[in-house]
């Protein structure tokens, strides 16, 4: 489960658990490691205690004024090293420069070790561990949703945590590279078990601040460390007691160590009292510090070492870092790294940074686990051969793909993003309800919860920005100007310009510099491409578009006059003449000129600037609709190919280095504008302090009717409009739906690979109407049994139904039989050609075929169906009373059968046309079959395939596929293929009387004399 930022679900669970079982409101994402090369004495004299509880009972007692004179003359501010070690007295006393061997106070006695160890001692920390396990066993919901759920058990792996130190972490960071990136990950690693170990001056390490960036998989590393210690694999600790910093930081009330650890844990309330005075090895772990302000002063932050006494808590926190109280405890600190500072470096004993998964095999370990557990499936039992080995090749197509060090291994650098990934490629191959559960656009702004929910970009900043507001205007910006351009890849002077260029205050350029440290690289990597080492891309193709959707449908691409109108309209409307507030909205945009001017038209229009706010809304569904139809995106996969293949690969020859790149291509853009505006991901965006208003989405909405609907009617192809189904589909709004499906009666997706979550998509969507579709061309879409039955509900409601060149066999015979005897099949015309249905899928189609009231018009050519599928084909064509055309060509027909059809379809009362060519007829059948004649005999009978058309209009495009596919063909088909239509060419030509297509037949038999020959010498 590393890299998936389970923590930033915790805060939205805390509502549903009691006070007294909650350790976290939630987790950040990140982590660090650094050790301190400062000195710790080891506790082993125990000496000297009573005088230090009498300086701090001194301490404690004495008023504010005669405090400060008593830390003047102790020099307190220069004892602060004393606070760390195990023993204070002696320490205190080499400071003050006097004799190493002080003589020390006798102490009170400890409670023994198996005095503390009673029976109620040991069942508290038994529940501890239980009520522990049960709350950080609890998934979010997006771990829920997209997928199956699993444990930290089973999916876990360790990223990659090294030992670093606070100068490295000061100093400047080198050229950023993928390189640079993989050396620094690989010096110094550290074994979590070893966090506590003793550091490189052999002093025993007390305090560990455990750092990283966004996304690298600190907190749940922090989760599975608590998980260990429930479960007895952690023994150097015999009581964890987990606090989040977001949680502690929400007041200020001055509250006792001991109070904060019952009220979050209240089962500890009997242990908590012995804290401090036993020798039980305790570990806290404080989990985001960089929500909290410390302050290590000793002026702003006064000593403290009673446990039972009421302070605000960081000054619990900061005094537990300085050793002052309960200096036995172990202490470990997960943060960002613009925060590592924040605790002065002698109070740290090792610095720890977490870097992901830089190692290829771990990013392949946790796609193993994730992908290959029968979960993945949705299916209660064991998978089948069939699911099993589509997990399998899965799995080694990713595997491959990272092998390649493309840029998804980059993106998976952070565990964040191989959760993304596992997430699409659950929603891309596994998704097969109806409608789809999720959306593409939904996975994506909750991947960004579970990393963003309620982080603030710098706690110290009074602006309080939310982290993921900032970046959709930073980032979002970046993005946006790179898909108008066609930009994937950006330099450092691009970044400039859009992050730097506009900073005006110490404030802006404050939270520019948290930025960069902590989520920078969250969202930009190093490219891996040759000759584009030093530029930067976005971690996940995908993320680009996403955020420029963000951009644009929050706002921000505003002209000056539509920001000033939005914000003063919404003035007007809350505060009428309140005059001051509209200027100082105004002036901040506005040169101090101008605003007598704006002045006069606020009092004379008092609803002008009202008209910015509509047409902004306009300007967002002009550019949804203009970016959905764009041309130049027309014989592009579909967009859910292409994020496919940008997470698998391109299986197959590789592009050459020299050889010129395509175009960009940014079909998801639009898309995801759309599924922006849905009501789910407006809440959870919300959450991220990103707000779209109902209002907005409804206008947008509005103004896309007169543009997306309109350009839809033109006739899209198959790839585009399976982008705009899609788009329809990620909108979630089923009103709006309706009225844009409402004008497709011609659906053409041939061609277009369907997966089980497009067939989900076509089924929602067109599902949202009840019209009749006129035809539906699904022709060579790789439709199997499962495909058929998610779109039967759009299928009943077809008049022309192509599924030619699927590979469709006897299975989907059944349901293309219910579909027949479906008491609301709209279907007259049925074409299945090329698809091997055999003798026993014609059973299945003979008895649909016995029992429809709708089919006029069946194509059964190249099926495989033999002489005896054609002969139950024969046999239940008299119960039918309503076909009028039967294509039962190139099945292998014998002169015996095609007869016996023949007179049964003369006894039919709508039969009108049979058509036997390529079949295995003699000479004299198909003499006899040629000269029926429908005027006499009722039936017309095609037994060439060129009869009653001009044979250009056929051969020449058959040649030129076979042409093309000698290479990969097999050499006897295409020989037997050759043949045939060599044979029928001869007996058309013998049987038309006009000389021109008597020529016409001779030349084209030339043709495939000469390709016959070609592949004859081939094969000598």
């Amino acid at each position: 489960m590393i890299g998936h930022p389970l923590g930033r679900s915790f805060a939205r669970v805390e509502r549903q658990v009691p006070a007294a079982t909650m350790p976290f409101r939630r987790w950040p994402c990140q982590a660090g490691s650094s050790w301190s090369r400062l000195k710790q004495i080891e506790p082993k004299q125990k000496a000297g205690r009573g005088v230090v509880a009498s300086a701090m009972h001194l301490h404690s007692a004495l008023g504010a004024g005669n405090r400060l004179v008593l830390k003047r003359i102790l020099r307190v501010d220069r004892t602060l090293f004393f606070l760390r070690s195990a023993s204070p007295v002696r320490d205190f006393v080499c400071h003050l420069g006097g004799p190493q061997g002080f003589p020390s106070q006798p102490t009170s006695p400890r409670p023994s070790q198996p005095a503390l160890k009673n029976v109620p001692t040991s069942e508290a920390i038994q529940k501890h561990r239980k009520n522990l396990s049960d709350w950080f066993r609890q998934q979010p919901n997006e771990e829920r949703q997209f997928g199956p759920s699993f444990s930290l058990d089973t999916t876990h792996v360790d990223p990659v945590i090294r030992e670093s130190s606070l100068e490295e972490i000061l100093k400047p960071s080198p050229e950023m590279t993928i390189q640079n990136q993989l050396q620094a990950s690989r010096s110094h690693t550290i074994g979590l078990q070893n966090l506590f170990d003793v550091d490189a001056c052999g002093n025993q390490v007390k305090n560990v601040v455990l750092y990283g960036t966004v996304g690298t998989g600190k907190s749940t590393l922090i989760k599975k460390m608590v998980m260990d210690w429930c479960h007895g694999r952690l023994p150097r600790f015999e009581l964890l007691i987990p606090f989040s910093c977001e949680d502690l930081s929400q007041s200020s009330a001055p509250i006792s160590l001991r109070r904060m650890i019952t009220k979050k844990y209240l089962h500890l309330r009997e242990l908590v009292p012995a804290l401090g005075s036993t020798h039980l090895k305790v570990l806290f772990i404080l989990n985001g510090l960089d929500r909290l302000n410390l302050d290590f002063h000793l002026a702003h932050t006064e000593l403290c070492c009673d446990p039972n006494e009421p302070i605000p808590p960081s000054a619990i926190v900061v005094n537990l870092l300085r050793k002052y109280m309960m200096p036995e405890a172990s202490i470990i600190v997960t943060t960002r790294p613009s925060a590592v500072r924040r605790i002065p470096s002698k109070f740290v004993g090792r610095y720890v940074e977490v870097c992901g998964f830089s190692d290829i095999n771990l990013q392949k370990l946790y796609f193993h686990l994730r992908l290959r557990r029968p979960e993945c499936l949705g299916a209660s039992g064991p998978p089948t051969a069939e699911e099993a080995n589509e997990q399998d090749n899965l799995v080694e197509m990713l595997s491959r793909n990272l092998e390649r060090h493309n840029q998804i291994a980059a993106a998976c650098f952070l565990p964040s993003y191989c959760w993304l990934v596992c997430t699409t490629l659950h929603f891309l191959y596994f998704t097969k309800s109806v409608p789809p559960t999720q959306t593409l656009t939904g996975i994506y702004t909750s991947f960004l919860r579970l990393n963003f929910s309620g982080e603030v970009l710098d706690s110290t900043d009074p602006s309080d920005i939310s982290m993921m507001k900032y970046v959709s205007k930073t980032v979002g910006k970046l993005a946006y100007k790179g898909v108008m351009s066609r930009q994937t890849s950006f330099s450092e002077e691009d970044l400039h310009r859009c992050f730097e260029l506009e900073m005006k205050t110490e404030s802006e350029l404050n939270l520019l510099n948290v930025f960069r440290r902590d989520v920078f690289s969250f969202f930009l990597t190093p490219s891996v491409q040759s000759g584009k080492e030093h530029t930067f891309v976005f971690t996940i193709p995908a993320m680009q578009e996403y955020l420029a959707a963000l951009y644009v449908v929050l706002g921000e691409k505003k002209t000056l006059g539509q920001r000033v109108g939005k914000e003063v309209s919404e003035i007007i409307g809350k505060v009428s003449e309140d005059v001051t507030v509209v200027l100082s909205i105004v002036s901040k945009v506005l040169p101090l000129r101008v605003l007598p001017v704006l002045f006069s038209l606020i009092k004379v229009f008092p609803r002008y600037f009202g008209r910015f706010t509509s047409k902004d809304r306009d300007t967002i569904a002009r550019t949804m609709a203009v970016e959905m139809f764009k041309e130049e995106d027309y014989f592009n996969d579909d967009v859910l190919d292409q994020i496919n293949f940008s997470i698998l690969g391109v299986e197959g020859p590789m592009r050459h280095p020299d050889e010129a790149s395509d175009d960009e291509v940014f079909e998801l853009f639009p898309i995801f504008m759309g599924g922006l505006l849905s009501r789910r991901n407006r809440a959870i965006l919300d959450q991220l302090g990103c707000s779209i208003k109902n209002l907005a989405a409804f206008e947008i909405a509005k103004a896309m009717k007169k543009t997306v609907i309109r350009n839809s009617r033109k006739g899209l192809p198959p790839s585009e409009l399976m982008d705009y189904l899609f788009f329809l589909h990620e909108f979630q709004n089923e009103r709006f739906t309706a009225e844009a499906v409402q004008s497709l009666r011609t659906i053409n997706l041939s061609s277009v690979k369907m997966t089980p979550l497009k067939c989900s998509v076509v089924a929602s969507v067109v599902g949202t109407t009840s019209h009749e579709v006129e035809e539906l061309n699904l022709a060579s879409c790789h439709l199997d049994i499962n495909s058929l039955k998610i779109l039967f509900p759009v299928l009943l409601r077809c008049k022309k139904l192509h599924l030619q060149l699927n590979s469709l066999g006897p299975e989907a015979c059944k349901e293309i039989r219910d579909l027949l005897l479906h008491e609301k099949c709209g279907v007259s015309t049925l074409r299945l050609a090329d698809n091997p249905l055999t003798e026993q899928g014609a059973q299945y189609l003979a008895e649909g075929l016995a029992g429809n009231t709708s089919l006029t018009h069946l194509s059964l050519l190249h099926t495989s169906l033999g002489n005896r599928g054609v002969e139950v084909i024969t046999q239940h064509l008299a119960q039918n009373q309503h076909l009028q055309e039967l294509d039962v060509a190139y099945n292998s027909v014998s002169d015996a059968t095609a007869l016996a059809l023949v007179e049964e379809a003369k006894r039919h009362a709508t039969l009108e046309t049979v058509h036997l060519y390529f079949n295995e007829i003699s000479e004299e059948g198909k003499r006899a079959l040629h000269a029926l004649r429908k005027e006499r005999d009722g039936i017309k009978v095609l037994i060439f395939l060129t009869m009653g058309a001009d044979v250009s209009d056929y051969w020449a495009v058959i040649l030129n596929v076979v042409q093309k596919n000698l290479p990969v063909w097999d050499r006897d088909r295409v020989r037997q293929h050759l043949g045939l239509l060599l044979e029928d060419l001869r007996c058309s030509r013998r049987e038309t009387a006009n000389p021109w297509k008597k020529a016409k037949f001779i030349r084209v038999e030339n043709e495939v004399k000469r390709m016959l020959g070609d592949l004859q010498q081939g094969t000598s």
